[in-house]
């Protein structure tokens, strides 16, 4: 385990977050703040902790997180996959788990671009025949 800080960058839809991992034990903060004041859903929370439940380094490691853009699921998401990629730049051993449980992939999913003439990206207008 490398005494040296790892930075990575996580995204999901609009958010991004940028994680430094310090090996400690195991406070998260985000934005300044502690991880429960932050994302005060439980789910949230343990979005941005599986990817050490999954490679069984809880407690192991202190994270410093700087998230912005997005909602709360999208900074949560952001977070969890800049966790994960922090892991493996640590050691190339969690990949494999973390790849089973889906937390190394990016999610494409964006909001699509609303269209003019439309009253959203795919909703329409009432359509009236006379």
């Amino acid at each position: 385990m490398p005494a040296h800080n790892t930075v990575t960058v996580g995204r999901r839809k609009t958010a991004v977050a940028r994680v430094i991992l310090i090996p400690g034990n195991g406070t998260v903060t985000i934005n300044k703040r502690p991880l429960e004041q932050y994302f005060p859903i439980a789910t949230l929370r343990q979005d941005v902790l599986k990817p050490f439940e999954v490679t069984q380094t809880t407690g192991k490691y202190d994270v410093h997180v700087n998230v912005e853009g997005g909602g709360p699921t999208g900074q949560a998401g952001a977070t969890s996959l800049s966790i994960a990629r922090a892991l493996i730049a640590v050691t190339e051993e969690h990949r494999a788990p973390l790849r089973a449980a889906g937390l190394v992939t990016r999610d494409p999913r964006m909001v699509e671009r609303k269209k003019y003439g439309q009253r959203k990206a795919r909703k329409r207008f009432q359509f009236s025949k006379r």
